[in-house]
């Protein structure tokens, strides 16, 4: 049996399926802590298949080679300083009063009829720097503004915002979701942000305009008198202007592209493609854009050292379970390659036909439903498909193309057993049916939307 498990490619399916069985159960019933449960059954799986234990967790010696180090050190030196750095600058444009002064020239600019539209368009630009959550309790008051002045449901408001918020979070950098599926599969972040933002937009206006435009006049959702607490066009006279604000979210992505491309366009060995990839590379575009909005947002409106140190360790606080679940998640997929579990996927699903990028969308859909957190089912998914896609020799496009559809698989049907889920039907005012009527079909339209261009995309490439 022993042997059956460790040697044959049905032993080493078998093993993968009730290794993310129990994975399932340890999360979504035991409720451990995903990391911890990503490390317990990382090293099971290890040992059932055989592993020495040298191999896994390394010597008294020496573990610098283990399977255990080199899981978490590969994956965390390459993203620990883009997440770290990307939160710090979305805790300084939070701070600043830029969403403010995004969404009200926005409302202004585009009318009251329009209203929805301009929601939209503020959750897409302010979700690229902030985190899901906090786009929510920054921009929240004024949806209720736009909808109380609108006269219409809240919904209509609600949802091209949580659209916005929502494809950003899960398909850009430097959210932590993508940045791991980037370190996994050794994706270059440049293509990253090409192509999540190809298949960001038209999944956004699928389902954050015309979805959204469709259930707002079937669901009608007041806006309680006590959530109004500020006019929606005022924007304090001390708040920094729209440019400021635009300009500061657009440096790390201009910078980053300018990395990618800049090694394509530019001579490899003269100065200028030195320069473009220093400053392109994504820790030195986000220091480079922290340092900036520090000074513009920060020191030069009256925000000290003090203040901003402070801010700067309130912010960073959530980033330490994210980045050890991505550690784990990396651990867990450096078993299942030395385990030579990738090798038997990569060989069912090439002789079942069925193409990885649908694989990968599938498996990431199973791990968003049964668990509930995105982050969980991209660094799992990502840790799963990354020995298969080894033997592929995708090109950096089509890599970038996977890490979409994956993504896209990580954000399907929101519903009880996701954070997000309750912080959108507290702040919107939605009984739980409301919630699942509006909030998880809009996930799920966004998830078959994002991936429908990925996959279009990858059979055109």
């Amino acid at each position: 049996m022993i042997n059956w498990l460790q040697h044959s490619t049905g032993g080493l399916l078998t093993l993968a399926v009730v290794s993310i069985a129990l994975l399932l159960i340890l999360i979504v019933k035991v409720k451990i802590e995903p990391f911890i449960a990503l490390i317990v059954i990382g090293l099971l799986t290890a040992l059932a298949a055989g592993l020495p234990v040298g191999t896994i967790v390394g010597t008294a010696q020496s573990s610098a080679n283990s399977l255990l180090e080199k899981g978490f050190g590969g994956i965390l030196g390459h993203i620990t300083a883009i997440i770290g750095l990307g939160t710090l600058l979305g805790s300084i444009l939070e701070r600043s009063g830029g969403a403010q002064v995004l969404t009200s020239a926005l409302l202004r600019a585009f009318g009251e009829k329009r209203a929805p539209l301009a929601m939209g368009i503020a959750g897409l630009i302010f979700g690229i720097p902030v985190f899901f959550d906090i786009g929510i309790f920054v921009l929240a008051p004024l949806v209720y503004v736009a909808a109380k002045q609108g006269g219409k449901s809240l919904v209509l408001y609600a949802l091209p915002l949580l659209a916005g918020l929502s494809v950003t979070h899960a398909f850009l950098p430097p959210h932590p979701g993508p940045v791991a599926a980037a370190g996994l599969l050794h994706v270059e972040l440049g293509w990253i942000i090409l192509m999540g933002l190809v298949c960001a937009i038209p999944a956004w206006f699928v389902g954050g305009i015309l979805y959204s435009i469709w259930i707002g006049k079937r669901i009608h959702i007041e806006v309680p008198d006590e959530m109004i607490v500020t006019d929606g066009t005022e924007v304090d006279e001390n708040a920094p202007s729209l440019g400021l604000v635009a300009g500061i979210i657009a440096v790390p992505l201009v910078l980053i592209l300018a990395g990618t491309f800049g090694s394509i366009w530019l001579p490899k060995d003269s100065t200028l493609a030195g320069v473009a990839a220093f400053i392109g590379t994504p820790a030195v575009a986000l220091t480079i854009s922290v340092l900036l909005a520090s000074w513009l947002l920060g020191i030069r409106r009256g925000i000290n050292g003090k203040a901003l140190n402070e801010l700067a360790g309130k912010a960073l606080r959530p980033v330490a379970m994210i980045l050890l679940v991505v550690g784990a998640g990396a651990f867990f997929g450096a078993v299942l390659s030395a385990t030579g579990i990738g090798k038997a996927v990569a060989g069912s699903l090439s002789d079942a036909g069925l193409p990885v990028i649908l694989a990968a969308y599938v498996i990431s859909c199973g791990m968003r439903i049964a668990q509930g957190s995105a982050t969980v089912a991209i660094v799992t998914t990502s840790g799963i498909i990354a020995p298969t896609v080894t033997q592929l020799g995708y090109s950096q496009i089509q890599l970038a193309l996977l890490v979409v559809a994956i993504s896209s698989g990580s954000i399907i049907a929101s519903h009880v057993n996701d954070g997000g889920f309750w912080i959108v039907s507290r702040y919107f005012n939605m009984s739980v049916p409301e919630t699942l009527k509006t909030w998880t079909v809009l996930e799920t339209v966004l998830s078959l939307s994002g991936f429908g261009v990925a996959a279009l995309l990858m059979a055109v490439v």
